[in-house]
């Protein structure tokens, strides 16, 4: 069997990222597979580039995705890509796939998932000196610049093997990453814990525009010095209440957590979270 690649253009661009495309047919012009790869325009995550690959269940054997994966390569050494990184579900056709092709596991993500009706929510305490502050959208200014410092609470975050570069956010980025949730018509929901007048740590969870359905958490940090005092939880807390409280029709939210990270494994099986599957980032060096 004859196999086609065409390039695509993708229309999936995003304000620091683009998407290119292929499409395998087969003699008769019928669609087999696909390919994505999306290059980073952010200098400290040009080095990667994120592929996906889909074959028909019925197709798959021919070699079909050793194709695509070499028009992904040479695409990617030709924007001077280092690693390909493919995310893959534990066990699935696409994990074996990757193995066979010579990624490794770099990162595995533990996904779960919080039955809001049926989540107990008590408030929990903070040390003297804390507060809690929550907000829709954009971060209100008093807190704008001490929120985009507090954003390095993630820099030690664990990502196996994989080298992000240090992550650098400044205000208009800040602000910016609100205003892109807003445009996809999604409501963000931020909760802070402040000392003094200073964001030290925060909680963010997606909503869909129709309040319905599951949020999506984006992530929960606390700067080092206020780790171990009960921050964490207090606002994830917090933030997973005032959701059930606005969106009534919401039904649960996800998040998904480095294996390695046990602190906030912890955490979420506590306030009942619940393990939906496991997903594998792989890599492959390419340049």
């Amino acid at each position: 069997m004859s196999i086609r690649l065409t390039p695509l253009t993708d229309p999936d661009h995003r304000p620091h990222s683009h998407r290119l495309a292929w499409l395998a047919s087969d003699n008769g012009g019928h669609p087999v597979g696909s390919a994505f790869l999306r290059l980073h325009h952010r200098e400290a995550l040009a080095q990667l580039a994120d592929v996906e690959i889909n074959v028909h269940p019925a197709e798959r054997g021919r070699g079909i995705g050793s194709l695509l994966l070499d028009a992904v390569i040479d695409t990617a050494r030709d924007h001077d890509v280092r690693t390909l990184v493919a995310e893959v579900l534990d066990g699935a056709p696409a994990f074996w796939f990757a193995r066979e092709h010579g990624f490794h596991v770099a990162v595995t993500l533990i996904y779960t998932r919080l039955d809001l009706a049926h989540a107990i929510l008590d408030p929990a305490p903070l040390p003297p000196g804390y507060r809690l502050v929550s907000w829709a959208g954009v971060v209100p200014d008093e807190l704008a610049q001490t929120f985009t410092d507090a954003r390095s609470g993630m820099d030690d975050a664990p990502t196996g093997g994989l080298d992000y570069g240090a992550e650098i956010w400044d205000l208009d980025r800040t602000r910016q990453a609100a205003q892109v949730i807003s445009q996809r018509g999604e409501h963000l929901l931020t909760t802070a814990a402040v000392y003094g007048d200073v964001v030290v740590g925060y909680t963010e969870l997606v909503v869909p525009g129709d309040g319905k359905g599951e949020g999506q958490h984006y992530g929960t940090a606390v700067l080092p010095a206020h780790r171990s005092r009960g921050v964490a939880r207090a606002i994830k807390t917090e933030q997973l209440r005032l959701a059930r409280q606005e969106f009534p029709d919401l039904s649960a939210t996800l998040t998904d957590t480095v294996d390695t990270n046990v602190p906030m494994r912890h955490l979420n099986a506590l306030l009942g979270f619940l393990p939906t599957h496991t997903m594998h980032r792989c890599t492959l060096q390419v340049g």
